[in-house]
Formats: structure tokens, C-alpha cells, sequence
């Protein structure tokens, strides 16, 4: 029984079961990606036109990404007390949209509608920087796999919540809402004092690179179920039970991960050997640390003092002449004949506070990339439901689950390939992000081309580069800026998706759909008129066919290549840092 107990106990301490409970909270946590389900209805029941739900998508944005609250009180509350803090701003903010929308309270404005949504999705910056802080802790040797699942999921969120919500075939549309607010929060409430820093980096264990195989493959198996019960959705006409069977394997298949945990405390013997080895390591690192700083520092003053006609010699002489100086360089420092200029503040791979970063170029250049590239993507997904309707499909809810399982494994191949970019190559990781880039350029301008199945191509371009962005963003952030404040950071960066969003939706994607909706809408009073018809209502909102968002995917096609030259200059700047992370491989 006392054996039992401290199984038990060291189960509640397993850095896996975090990490699961993580992927737990952020299946649910992605609630920002069911706006393209829930627009239609709010535009429907309050008499929006595009430009007010434009509006709308944007406070929605705003409340997705503005986390600096969230980042900066993870510096000094515990992880629960962000959970708890996002569970109530989800349920407050949702819950109150709900009534007001299913006309339970009377109609308000605008701005009330904006607030009640921002709350409402600002609690899922709690949610992420809570489950990211914790596992990239607990895993600092993984940064891009556990990132990337974990980003994964909440990406994926989207189309588990109207699977779940399929089952329950509510007729009231709005119902939706009303899920949106209590379910996250209750799962939530539910594993607050579970996810939390554990001292993961002591329980390394040889098993570990086979819990993130299986890990992988449960997250294939779920896209691929997703993908297919939608399919299955689209082309047939599926009885209740059916629906209601696929939603509880669904639910199977989002658990099964916690055999992990279970098999590693109950099934296997504690490797300390392993551990020790790196403690070891981890001191050996920090006792070379200095050592380090003063190689890094004299090779600085190599670059100073060298003559510039070295830089034209050939390779060997070259090298010859740069070993020389920098071998006068460590006998003068030993001796004390020579003072090492220190560069003020952190180097890059050092730990910055955010006001350090915000005068870093390179920071400013993965912002504004992820501005271009991530605000684009933002803007296809808000508008989906209404892309969907102007192509004549019916059901958007389908295309918004679509998009979300390829957002979802995007992240996951986002992580895993720019884990093997920087670990077996040792390229900087924004080489990554420069690649997605020019993925979602291609698929925003096969929509803009108007080519056959427009609508598949683009989501699952999209759709792939950017959930890759969120997966790619974190990892190379703490590499770049340190894991110190990581929250403040992070959550700063993703500010540049609602701003990109702001622009693109409101001003382009908006304005050019208005455009088009009220040539239409003319051209059928003009019809309506010269047949002597009286038109029933307005249809000046609505406008149909590909023309609708043609533009807006070409000119957000060009930001997206644009941000991939961004990208290309940060890998510029920063291939050193790699190259000491992780050294030069072939």
C-alpha cells in the first residue's frame, strides 16, 4: 500500500502526465478558431453586414493574442492560478455573448458584443501560457516537439469541439456558443493543479524519445480520424448514432495518450543513472560557462583587431593569421595587458527581459514577419465561413473543422522538422518559418488564380503553414531570447497576428467584399426593376462567387512572401547562435 502510494505520488509528479494533461486543456483551448462557425449565426441574429463582423473577428483577434497580462503574471502567480484566471474570462466572456445572442438579454451594440468576445477568447492566452511555460520547462532539451504538439491541439480544438457538439444535435444554432463557454473552462477547472513546472529536466529517462513516437502517432491517427469522419459528413447523410459513435472515439482516441504516464510510473524501473548523467552534464555546462563568455568575447576582439586585408587572403593563410591574433589576444587578457570590451546587456541565446528585446532587431524582424505571414492566415480563417457561403457550400462548419486539422498538423510538423532543422543541420530555425511562408503564399494565390477545388487547396496550404508558424514562433524565441521571460516575450510576439488581422480583415478583406456585394446587389435591383418586381429585402450584404476574396488572397499571397524575406535576414543574423547551440553539422 505505501508502495502504491508513492506511485501514485510520482505519477502526479511525472513530467508526462503535465504534458498530457496540457494537450488536454489545449484541445479545448483553440476557441478562437471556431469564429468562422459561430459568425454566421451572430451575423443572422443581429443584421451584421461584413464590415461589423469584421469588426467582430478582429476584437476576437485582439483577445487571442494580447497576452501580455498573461505573460507577465506568470512571473509571479503559480500555474493554477492562470488556468483559474482564463477559465473565468472564458466563461464570463462566452457565457455573456451566448445570452445576448440567443436574445435571452436584449440586443446590444456593437462595442458590447467586441468586449464580451474579447474576454471571452483573451482567456486562452492563460490557457497557452500556462501549458507552454510548464512543459517547455519540464522538457527543455524538446522545445520544438513539445511546443508543437501542444500547439497542435489547440489548433485542433476547433473541429473537437464541433465533433462534441455534433453529438449533442442541438437546434438552437447558438447552443454553439453556450458549449464554447462552458466546456474549455470546466476541463480546465478540472486539470489546473496538474500542469505545472515539476523539475522535468531530472527525470530524462532512455524511454523518452518512444513516448514522443507514440505521441506522434496518436496525433496522425486523430487528424486522420478527423479528416475522415468529416469526409464521410460532407458526402453522406449520417444518422444521430452514427455521429454520436465517431464523437466518442473521438473522445477515446484524445485520451489515449495518458497511457504514457502510467506506463512509465507503474510498468518500468527509475533509470538514475540516466538522471546523474545529466545533472553532470548540466553542471559541467554551467562550470564552463564563463570559460565560454571569455572565448566568445576574445573572438569579438579578434574581429576588432584583425587588419581588414586578412578578410582577402586565402582560406588557410586566412585562418592562420586569425589563430595567431587570437591566441595574443588570450596570452594579453591572462597577463592583464589587455581589457575585454563586454558588450552592455545580453548577447543573443542569453536570457532578455522584454524591454531588452524590444531594442533587438532581430525581435522587430520576426514580429513583423509573423504580422505579414500569421495575419494573413488569421484573415483566411476568420472569413472562412463567409468564403465558403460565396462559393454556394452550405455547411462552413465542415471547411472550419477541415482548416483546423490542418492548422493542428502543421504545428505538430512544424515542431518535428525544425527539430531536425537546427539538431542535424544546426541552420537557425526561422529557416523553417521561411519555408511555411512560401507555402501559404502558394496557397493563397491558387485561390486568387481561381483553379479547380480552390477551397481544398487553399485550407490545407493555409491551413498547414500557419499552424507551423505556432510551433516554429515559441522554440526559436526561447533559443533566441531565453527561457527567463519567456511568457512576456512570447505573448508580445503574438500581438502581430491580431495586428495583421486588423489590417487585412477590416481594411482589405472587408472593404473588397463590401465592393462586390453592392455592385451585385445593383445589378439585381436593376433585374428586379426592369421586370417590374419589388425586391422583398436587401440583400446588399451578401456577395457570391469566387470575385468575393480573389484579390484579397493575391495581395495577401504577396505579404506572405514578403514576411519570408523578413525571416530570411533573421537567419541571417542568427546563424552563430545556432551554430554554437548546436554546431556545425553537415
Amino acid at each position: 500500500m505505501v508502495r502504491f502510494h508513492g506511485k501514485l505520488k510520482a505519477l502526479f509528479n511525472s513530467r508526462w502526465l503535465v504534458f498530457v494533461c496540457a494537450m488536454w486543456i489545449q484541445s479545448f483551448a483553440g476557441i478562437g478558431y471556431l469564429f468562422g462557425s459561430i459568425s454566421p449565426v451572430i451575423k443572422s441574429t443581429m443584421g451584421y453586414n461584413q464590415r461589423q463582423l469584421a469588426i467582430l473577428g478582429v476584437a476576437k483577434d485582439w483577445g487571442d493574442a494580447v497576452g501580455f497580462v498573461a505573460g507577465s503574471l506568470s512571473e509571479v502567480l503559480p500555474t493554477w492560478g492562470l488556468l483559474s484566471i482564463g477559465a473565468a474570462l472564458n466563461f464570463l466572456g462566452y457565457g455573456f455573448l451566448w445570452l445576448i445572442v440567443s436574445q435571452r438579454l436584449p440586443a446590444f451594440p456593437l462595442w458590447v458584443l467586441c468586449i464580451c468576445i474579447y474576454v471571452g477568447t483573451n482567456g486562452e492566452t492563460f490557457f497557452n501560457t500556462a501549458a507552454l511555460i510548464s512543459c517547455v520547462q519540464n522538457f527543455p532539451k524538446s522545445r520544438g516537439p513539445v511546443v508543437g504538439i501542444l500547439k497542435g491541439y489547440a489548433g485542433l480544438s476547433g473541429a473537437i469541439i464541433t465533433q462534441i457538439y455534433a453529438m449533442i444535435n442541438s437546434p438552437n444554432e447558438s447552443s454553439l456558443l453556450f458549449m464554447i463557454a462552458v466546456g474549455p473552462s470546466m476541463v480546465v477547472i478540472a486539470l489546473m493543479f496538474i500542469v505545472r513546472p515539476v523539475g522535468g529536466h531530472r527525470q530524462v529517462r532512455p524511454a523518452d524519445n518512444s513516448s514522443f513516437l507514440f505521441t506522434y502517432s496518436v496525433c496522425l491517427v486523430l487528424a486522420a480520424y478527423l479528416l475522415g469522419v468529416l469526409i464521410l459528413e460532407d458526402l453522406l447523410n449520417l444518422s444521430q448514432s452514427l455521429i454520436t459513435l465517431f464523437a466518442v472515439i473521438l473522445i477515446i482516441l484524445i485520451l489515449l495518450p495518458i497511457i504514457i504516464p502510467i506506463i512509465l510510473v507503474f510498468f518500468s524501473e527509475p533509470t538514475p543513472s540516466a538522471q546523474e548523467s545529466l545533472l553532470l552534464e548540466a553542471q559541467r555546462e554551467e562550470d564552463g560557462k564563463s570559460e565560454q563568455d571569455k572565448t566568445e568575447v576574445i573572438l569579438s576582439e579578434v574581429e576588432d583587431e584583425k587588419s581588414p586585408e586578412v578578410d582577402s587572403l586565402p582560406a588557410s593563410e586566412r585562418q592562420k593569421r586569425i589563430a595567431q591574433l587570437q591566441a595574443k589576444l588570450f596570452q594579453a587578457a591572462a597577463d592583464g595587458a589587455v581589457r575585454i570590451k563586454r558588450r552592455k546587456g545580453p548577447r543573443r541565446g542569453e536570457d532578455f527581459t522584454l524591454m531588452q528585446a524590444l531594442i533587438k532587431a532581430d525581435f522587430w524582424l520576426i514580429f513583423v514577419s509573423l504580422l505579414l505571414a500569421a495575419g494573413s492566415g488569421l484573415t483566411l480563417i476568420d472569413n472562412l465561413g463567409q468564403i465558403t457561403l460565396s462559393l454556394g457550400y452550405t455547411d462552413s462548419s465542415i471547411y472550419v473543422s477541415m482548416i483546423s486539422i490542418w492548422n493542428f498538423l502543421g504545428r505538430v510538423g512544424g515542431g518535428y522538422f525544425s527539430e531536425i532543422i537546427v539538431r542535424d543541420f544546426a541552420y537557425p530555425r526561422p529557416v523553417a518559418m521561411a519555408v511555411v511562408q512560401v507555402i501559404m503564399a502558394i496557397g493563397l494565390f491558387y485561390y486568387a488564380m481561381g483553379l479547380p477545388g480552390q477551397i481544398y487547396v487553399t485550407t490545407v496550404l493555409v491551413g498547414l503553414g500557419y499552424g507551423a508558424h505556432w510551433a516554429i514562433l515559441p522554440a526559436a524565441a526561447s533559443e533566441l531570447f531565453g527561457l527567463k521571460s519567456f511568457g512576456a516575450l512570447y505573448n508580445f510576439l503574438t500581438m502581430a497576428n491580431p495586428a495583421g488581422s486588423l489590417i487585412f480583415s477590416e481594411v482589405i478583406a472587408s472593404g473588397i467584399y463590401d465592393h462586390y456585394a453592392k455592385e451585385q446587389a445593383a445589378l439585381r435591383h436593376q433585374d428586379s426593376a426592369s421586370m417590374l418586381i419589388k425586391p422583398l429585402r436587401d440583400d446588399s450584404l451578401s456577395c457570391v462567387g469566387t470575385v468575393c476574396y480573389s484579390i484579397t488572397c493575391g495581395i495577401l499571397s504577396g505579404l506572405c512572401i514578403v514576411a519570408a524575406a523578413f525571416s530570411l535576414i533573421v537567419v541571417y543574423r542568427t546563424r552563430r547562435v545556432y551554430t554554437q547551440l548546436y554546431g556545425s553539422r553537415g
